[in-house]
């Protein structure tokens, strides 16, 4: 995918433990050398498109990504356990999911495991598929198989088109901060050092077949969002000007079927595995930050010097 890049693994490419393939999770035959070749007791499968706005403007990479590849990965999974059987050969395979599936929740209430799924962008609706497919894998071929839901990730290392990296580029080059529509839509904000705690406790610990969400309890509008970003920044580097970053607050056309909140209900993984957040929304904003102002450098780097934060996701409308 366009947002991987070798220079956000550069400090383990010299472990033993870590080897880099590139590949297309599409072509069954390569990834079934990989399996031959390391012989894995699990997979965690976060491979994936996932960019909202992108599925809008092109849902086909999408579909063939995150549905057609989820298929090879389970077939390949599949074929290394059959013809491991007289070793003993197990193979668990963590599917790494969104919250997004689920809809769109009104004022009140949470996901839980057993919400309906409701997709309503090309995005969620290749998510959602691709949830399922592991589940029939699991009902129908007895495939080792967990599934985890999250809530919206931040923290270093995000690709830099996401919301709270494109705010602080916005905000350091004193351009417009877009917000899309009036700000109000909700979303549940989950460091990425404690979903990455999560989805190893998944991984070790979590019943075959089981679906996990995982939130990071920080229900925040999009403008409370950019107005903490903009705050944090007032604080650590002032603009030249005085002024408040907020002053810098543009709001642009909404997203065709923006859903309005998404909240997570995460008492499973707490209950039965023992995990919870460790971050508040004020401590990991404050590290990511921070981390964004250290490491320009890797910005522009895995960006290849374009500037982010193009307009897209319009599917056409203006």
């Amino acid at each position: 995918t366009y947002a991987g890049n070798l220079a956000t693994v550069a400090e383990v490419a010299d472990s033993p433990k870590y080897h880099f393939a590139e590949i297309d999770i599409r072509n069954a035959e390569a990834v079934g050398e990989l399996f031959s070749q390391y012989q894995p007791s699990a997979v965690m499968h976060l491979a994936a498109e996932s960019h909202v706005d992108r599925s809008i403007d092109g849902p086909g990479s999408f579909i063939s990504t995150n549905v057609v590849g989820t298929y090879t990965l389970l077939e390949a999974v599949r074929d290394y356990v059959n013809n491991q059987n007289s070793r003993g050969c197990e193979c668990r395979f963590h599917h790494v999911s969104t919250d997004e599936v689920y809809g769109s929740l009104g004022p009140q209430g949470l996901f839980t495991e057993d919400s309906p799924y409701a997709p309503n962008s090309p995005y969620s609706a290749s998510k959602a598929a691709s949830d399922h497919l592991v589940r029939a894998w699991h009902e129908t071929f007895g495939l080792d198989v967990v599934v985890s839901n999250c809530s919206n990730n931040y923290g270093p290392y995000q690709y830099p088109e996401k919301l709270i990296p494109v705010i602080i580029q916005k905000a350091l080059a004193e351009a417009p901060i877009p917000i899309y529509g009036r700000g109000e839509n909700v979303r549940d904000w989950l460091f990425v050092e404690d979903h990455a705690r999560a989805l190893v406790q998944i991984m070790q610990a979590g019943a075959p077949g089981q679906t996990y969400n995982v939130g990071g309890n920080a229900e925040k509008t999009n403008l409370e969002v950019v107005e903490s970003v903009c705050g944090i920044l007032d604080n650590i580097m002032p603009r030249p000007s005085g002024q408040p970053y907020a002053d810098l607050i543009a709001y642009v056309t909404d997203r065709p079927g923006h859903d309005l909140r998404y909240a997570i209900d995460a008492s499973r993984i707490s209950r039965d595995l023992g995990w919870q957040a460790v971050e508040t929304f004020e401590s990991g904003l404050t590290t990511t930050i921070n981390w964004y102002l250290e490491n320009a450098t890797w910005v522009s780097t895995v960006t290849g010097g374009d500037s982010i934060g193009q307009r897209l996701g319009l599917g056409g409308a203006q």
